[in-house]
């Protein structure tokens, strides 16, 4: 299917959408595929060999127990992160792992378990994509039943190996029947002004090939809900994330200093309140918790943190009714999703194959470009605000010490979300013509990411990731 809103957005847990929800994806179709071969009875064993990034740094980014809850049938937009907790206690005090119990239908087939089944290739990159995962099923006398190889290519999308051709045709054929379909912004400006609509527009028209406007408004409100739901799960949280690193919770100790020091939300603490959005989505995400994938999870903070800035420090806000802010939320998520389309057609949005600028980097000119929307922007203005911030994320490489997505990660956000609201002041200060476009800019990201160092591409063999001790 055509690349849509809600495929860049969509809900997970952390704390990575391209080692996390990707691979538990991967996980449950393999054992959908076993189960509609009519050969999970039959299993007795498994193999998993995870390569490239996904070895690297899969510990840190719980790869593994994504894995395992795939395995089990579970999916990433569906699980609840105390279902996430039991069922990995149950598998380590039982050695069991409940293959395809979730699936529907109740056809699960019960096998021993160990760590040793998940094996580990961090130097071996397959030829599609650096973050590959191979399962295979073994009958009692070890021979293979069936196997499967996938790859998670960035944002929780995953693609099968020896399908790409057939996907491919499949986005080009169901973008054929999109009233406005696009791949360069060019093409996106180019609707907007035959047909004199805005950005957000031409997304609802094509959105609402598949789905009916109402169904779209209360999507995309469900996305907001649940940003905001992770945002106020973490300033309940205190102590230290997990990991190892023994990175101090800030949400919480913030958000009580900002409730006494500015009562009246006066609009001198915007870039307070957006940090701490920011910190807290992605305090959230590292403590595997449930958030929106945005269109990353490791850059699942900046798009929250502006939304925040829209709907608090926008034109017409103050006095604003909850229809109007829900108003706001829809238009600014589709313009963001628009341009998220560009990042994930032309490039990738995967930090293991460009680096945090296909993160970070896209996820803040999604957010410019959403701002800009709904302050209210030209489609013209609205493209140079996202050409602005990814322009100066450019080259910002991936390297997450000790594998987590912690240090620099969560700060990371913060800055990229102050980025995105600057880019779009920037681009309404101006009348929408300039000298480079969001499209040179978005090929330069890709050629970066392809001649950068793989030690800078969510290996934590590169960067803050080797030259900072973790303990």
């Amino acid at each position: 299917m055509a690349v849509g809103v809600f495929d860049l957005f969509s809900v997970g847990i952390g704390p990575s959408s391209s080692h996390t929800v990707g691979p538990m994806r991967a996980a449950a179709a393999f054992a959908a595929e076993l189960a509609d071969a009519g050969v999970l009875p039959a299993v007795a064993g498994l193999r998993v060999d995870l390569y490239g990034s996904l070895a690297a740094t899969g510990r840190g980014h719980g790869t593994m127990t994504a894995v395992l809850l795939g395995l089990e049938g579970f999916a990433p937009e569906l699980i609840l992160p105390e279902q996430v907790d039991k069922r990995l206690a149950d598998i380590a005090a039982t050695g069991k792992l409940r293959l395809g119990a979730e699936l529907p239908g109740d056809r699960g087939v019960v096998l021993a378990y160990t760590a040793e089944d998940i094996i580990l290739h961090p130097l071996t990159i397959l030829p599609r994509h650096t973050n590959g995962v191979k399962f295979a099923a073994l009958d009692a006398g070890g021979a293979v039943l069936h196997e499967g190889t996938w790859f998670s290519v960035g944002g929780g999308f995953i693609v099968r190996d020896g399908e790409e051709d057939a996907a491919a045709a499949e986005l080009e054929s169901s973008k054929a029947q999109l009233p406005y379909p696009f791949r360069t912004a060019a093409e996106l400006l180019a609707h907007c002004e035959a047909n004199n609509l805005s950005i957000s527009q031409v997304m609802l028209a094509n959105e609402m090939a598949s789905r009916t406007e109402a169904d779209i408004r209360a999507g995309l409100l469900h996305i907001r809900d649940v940003m905001e739901e992770c945002k106020n799960s973490a300033i309940r949280r205190t102590g230290l994330l997990p990991g190892g690193l023994n990175v101090r919770r800030r949400a919480p100790a913030w958000h009580t200093r900002l409730r006494a020091e500015d009562p009246t939300r006066d609009p001198k603490f915007w870039q307070e309140w957006v940090n701490l959005v920011a910190l807290a989505v992605n305090e959230e995400n590292a403590s595997g918790g449930r958030v929106v994938t945005a269109p990353t999870n490791g850059a699942a903070g900046i798009i929250p943190a502006v939304l925040f800035y829209a709907t608090h420090y926008g034109p017409g806000m103050e006095g604003a009714t909850p229809a109007e802010r829900d108003d706001v939320v829809v238009r600014f998520l589709l313009a963001a999703g628009a341009v998220g389309v560009l990042y994930k057609e032309q490039a990738s949005i995967s930090g293991a194959e460009v680096g945090c600028q296909g993160e970070v980097g896209s996820a803040s000119s999604m957010a410019a470009a959403g701002l800009a929307e709904i302050l209210g922007g030209t489609p013209a203005q609205v493209e140079n605000a996202a050409e602005i911030a990814m322009e100066h994320n450019l080259g910002l490489t991936c390297d997450p010490i000790g594998g987590l997505v912690q240090v620099p990660c969560i700060e990371r956000n913060a800055i990229g979300a102050a980025k995105a609201v600057n880019a779009a002041k920037m681009a309404l200060w101006g009348d929408g013509d300039h000298r480079v476009s969001l499209d040179e800019v978005i090929i330069t990201m890709r050629e970066t990411g392809r001649d950068m160092s793989d030690k800078y591409k969510e290996t934590a063999m590169g960067g803050l990731a080797v030259n900072v001790v973790e303990c």
